[in-house]
Order: structure tokens, then sequence, then C-alpha cells
């Protein structure tokens, strides 16, 4: 085996993080072409890439390292040489996190240990982000209507405008509408993001409006018509902002050399939500997994509740758990599955990382993927334990003080659809199963099947949003046949509690869902009444020749009666 100086090594690292780094940047860079464009199939393509690119840059990087002796104590130099060499950086908390992965990829023993990697920030607190370099102030110097359009142009798309005057009267008259607290605009200050936010087909301008001493996060979403821009809604309510960087939602591209900076401005208009969903909501998920275990240890030290089984029905493949007061779940896949679910626990893994490879619109948890992560046993109810040894025993590791997992997802703790709909008034019934309709249509529009329809696998959102969680039975909704069942050949078929048509392992008969999805009549009622198509094989096939003519679903995280009026096209 090699040796080689702890300097070296650190160059060694910083030099693949920088590689990472720079071919993240180029493909961020490039939403602004694939949006000019209308490359919608292309952007798809490079949320994939994007997703794929930290690990093809860990692998080089590691196996260079794998051939070198590097003991605990050679690791805390390393640790202490790449912070030297990184802490100037503009994006030197990214660093330590790429640091942290190939730590934990090459060590041998494992250790989770402050010493060797960076388990809390080695960053001073105060140390300056370039928050003036990404952000730009307007005033209404000239007038709100020329501040408004001086916003605009601030972007330079190469684009048109296809109706700017309207856009701005149409924003003006808006923001009367939603912040009548703003008596005169001439008192008013907005701050914009520089970066632009793209994601699908839409590009956002992100900022904050600024009024004596009260501020409201701002959102323009700009979409292209046949090569010509226009904004489509005014955002600039905390809870539909909220909603826009949902972890139910695909990872925004934003080009800026700054993240620290953009992540903080985001914080202030957001500052309910965590700094890990922000940078997960930006494509840097792999911080976002840092900053959320970070926030996790604090919170134990600051907390005292057990953790316990997850309330709602037991599931056939994971073991779910948490921790009362922290807003997360954590699943484990069990040790052996029932014979009904013909999946193995690879392919379960697979499904995961299908789903965070793919567009969420809107309707699909994220989730964040450990491995040996140690929790403290006396956290641990006894019930939680024996459950866990009973199902899941070969994922534990248990010792006098801790409880090993080797491998976990987190997901954002919601209330499970079944529980929500039992407990529910008549009008939270019918937002819900309209919501639950709207989850599977806009999942089949992005090309997903969840497989299991069951109100169990869908939770509820704090903003009454309903999103699919339990993914091991999902596919591509072009994978899958229809069918209408046939009609009984004679009396014996009609009696017959078995089928007497043969089936394939792909074959989905959508008259079937209304037996099975609802227990209670008037709830399934309710259900057809709203969704009734989703019962036809013609609604399913429809949604497969769509998708296989290449059309890319418009997901908008607003309300469509948000949108403006337009004027119709020249």
């Amino acid at each position: 085996m090699n040796e080689k100086p702890p300097q070296d090594l650190a160059r060694l690292i910083l030099t693949g993080f920088r590689a990472y780094r720079n071919e993240f940047g180029d493909i961020t860079a490039a939403a602004r072409t694939r949006f000019e464009t209308a490359d919608w199939q292309a952007a798809l393509s490079a949320n994939r890439t994007r997703l794929d690119l930290y690990r093809e840059h860990l692998r080089p990087v590691v196996a260079q390292l794998k051939d070198i002796t590097i003991d605990r104590q050679q690791w805390q130099a390393v640790r202490t040489a790449y912070h030297e060499l990184s802490r100037h950086e503009w994006d030197a908390e990214l660093a330590e996190t790429f640091y942290n992965s190939i730590h934990r990829a090459v060590a041998s023993d494992q250790a989770v240990d402050d010493k060797q990697m960076f388990v809390t920030t080695a960053l001073p607190a105060d140390r300056p982000v370039g928050r003036d370099a990404v952000v730009r102030s307007f005033t209404p110097e000239n007038g709100v209507f020329d501040m408004v359009k001086d916003i605009l142009h601030a972007f330079d798309f190469s684009l048109p405008w296809r109706h700017l005057d309207q856009d701005v009267s149409n924003i003006l008259r808006s923001l009367a509408e939603e912040r009548p607290e703003i008596r005169s605009v001439r008192a008013l200050t907005v701050e914009i993001l520089t970066s632009v936010f793209f994601r699908n087909k839409g590009a956002y301008l992100i900022g904050k409006l600024v009024y004596e001493d009260r501020s409201w996060p701002v959102a323009l979403p700009i979409l292209n018509d046949s090569g010509k821009l226009y904004v489509d809604t005014l955002i600039c309510d905390e809870d539909e902002f909220s909603i826009m960087f949902s972890f139910t939602r695909a990872y925004f591209m934003v080009a800026t050399p700054r993240p620290r900076a953009l992540i903080n401005f985001l914080h202030e208009l957001l500052p309910i939500k965590k700094i890990s969903e922000l940078y997960a909501a930006i494509g840097l998920y792999k911080h976002g997994k840092t900053e959320f275990y970070r926030g996790f240890l604090e919170h134990l030290v600051s907390s005292n509740d057990q953790f316990v089984i997850a309330p709602g029905i037991k599931g056939m493949v994971m073991s779910v758990f948490l921790l009362p007061s922290y807003q997360t779940v954590f699943k484990i896949i069990k040790d052996r599955f029932p014979a009904q679910k013909n999946t193995t626990a690879a392919e379960v893994r697979a499904k995961y990382t299908m789903v965070k490879s793919h567009d969420r619109v809107g309707r699909m948890a994220d989730t964040q993927e450990f491995q040996n992560i140690s929790f403290p046993r006396a956290r641990f109810s006894e019930a939680l334990l024996t459950e866990l040894q009973a199902v899941a025993a070969n994922s534990l590791v248990l010792t006098d003080e801790l409880v090993i997992i080797r491998h976990l997802y987190t997901e954002r703790q919601m209330t499970p659809l079944n529980i929500y709909v039992e407990q529910a008034n008549e009008v939270e019934l019918r937002g819900a199963l309209e919501e639950y309709g709207n989850a599977i249509k806009q999942l089949a529009g992005a090309n997903i099947f969840p497989g299991d329809m069951l109100l169990k696998n869908f939770g509820v959102t704090r903003h009454r949003r309903v999103v699919f969680y339990d993914y091991d039975e999902i596919c591509y909704l072009t994978e899958v046949n229809f069918r209408r069942i046939p009609e009984p050949r004679n009396e014996d078929d009609v009696m017959s509690s078995d089928a007497w048509y043969s089936t394939a392992p792909n074959d989905v008969f959508p008259e079937e869902f209304r037996r099975f999805l609802f227990g209670k009549p008037r709830v399934k009622s309710l259900f057809m009444q709203m969704h009734g198509d989703l019962f036809t094989p013609e609604y399913w096939k429809s949604l497969q020749d769509s998708i296989n003519d290449g059309h890319v679903l418009d997901v908008f995280p607003y309300r469509r009666k948000k949108r403006f009026t337009r004027q119709e096209s020249n």
C-alpha cells in the first residue's frame, strides 16, 4: 500500500470536488437555453444527468484513495489540510460534504468522527457569503410601472416579451389585491435574486417585497409561448411561495457560484423551512443531506422524547418509525416480504432511486438515503426495538449505547390519507378526495403509475396537498397494459370466484380500482363523481399515447385560478 502527505490527499479530494462543481454548473447554466428553445425533453434528461454527477465524480477519487494507507491520525491531518485549501471558497460548505462522502467510502472504520470528518462544519458562522453579489434591489424612482419593467428586463432573456405592458399591468393589479398592506408603492423596495430558477417549463424570478418594517416573498413565473415570453402570475403569499419549494417537487436549476448566500436569502423568505430542504430544492441534495444530519443531531440534544412506531397501517415492505418532536419518518426495508409482494430489497432501492431522478410533479415525497447511521439506543421505545428486531434484524447493529441502522430512508412526515379521511369533516373530505384523484392523474401524466393506490400509501401535507410516498410498486405508466375486464362467457363465469380470463404481470384493470380503494360506499360515490374517469382503461391509454408522442406535462406550483388572463397571440 502507498502513503502520501496529507496535503496531497487533500488536493486530490478538492480536485474531484472542483470537477464535480464545474460540470454541475455547466448543466445548470444550460437550463436557460433549454427554456428559451422549449426543449422540455432535454430539460428532463438534464435533471437525471445532474443527479448522477455526484456519484460519478466520487468514484475516481475513491478509486485512487483505496490504494493509499490512511489511518485515523492521517485522516485528521487530511481534514485540516483540506479545510485550509477550501475554507475561502464561496462554496466551501459543499466542499465539506464532498470530503465527508469520500471519507465514508474510503475509511475502513466508517467512524462518524468530527476529528476526521466535517460532522459539524469547520466554517465560522459569520463568514462572508457574498449576499450583495446574488441580490439586486429595485425602487420606483421613475414610477412603479417602470420599476417592474426594469425587473423583467434585468435578466436579459434572448426571447422577446409577447405583451410586456399587459404583464406589468397584471402584476400591479394582482399586487394591490394580494398585498393591500402596501398603501404607497413609492415606499416599496423589491429585492430580486440575480439567478433565475428554472424547473419544468417555467423560469422563476425570486425575491422579496420590502415595505416599511414588513416584507413578503415574491415570485414571478415566466413561461415561453412559441418563442415569446409572458408572466403567468404573481406569488407573494408565504404559503403559496413555500409550495414552490416543496419537498414534493423536482429540483430547480439555479446557476450561482455563491450557494450559501442564495440559500440564506431563501431562508429569509421561508424562515420555517429547513436549510436542508432549501439546499435540496436547488439540486444540492447531498449537502441538503449533510444539513439535515447536523440539524437532526442538534435536535436530539435539545429533545428527550423516544422514537416510536409510526401511526397508521404497517407496510409490507418497509418498517417506519418517527420521533414525535421531529417532522421526519425513518423507513427501513424489511428482511422478508409477504408472498403477494413479488419484489426484492434491491428492486425496492431501485424504485427509490427512480423517484429521486424523476419529475415528482409536486406529488411524490423526496427522500434521503443513509447508510450506517447511529441513534442513541436509550431514545428507542421498547416496542420499536422489538418490532425492528423482528422484521429488519439484518439492517440493525445493536450496542449498549447505540442502534446502528445499515440502510434507511428519511422522508417528511405527513398524515396518512386513510387516517385523514377518517377524521375529516365534509369539506375536508371533499378536498382530500379531489386532491387524491389529482395526485394520481398528475403522476400518470408524468409517466408514473403508483401501482398500489390504497389511501394508506398517500399522505396529506400541512398545505392539505395529497402526496404519494410508498414506492415499492411504482413503474412507468408506459410499461402498463390497461385492459377492460372481458364479458363473462356464461353463467359459470359469473358465479366463479376466480378470473375467467388470462392475465399477464403488467395487466391492470381500472374497473377493479373501485372495489379495493374505498371501504365506505359514500366515500366511493364522492370519488366517482370527481374522478370517475380513473376507472376506465381509455383514460389511462390516452395518457400513454400523449407520453409516447413526446408531450411533457405542464406542472406549475400554483393554482390554475392564480394564472393571469392573457391576450391572444397575434
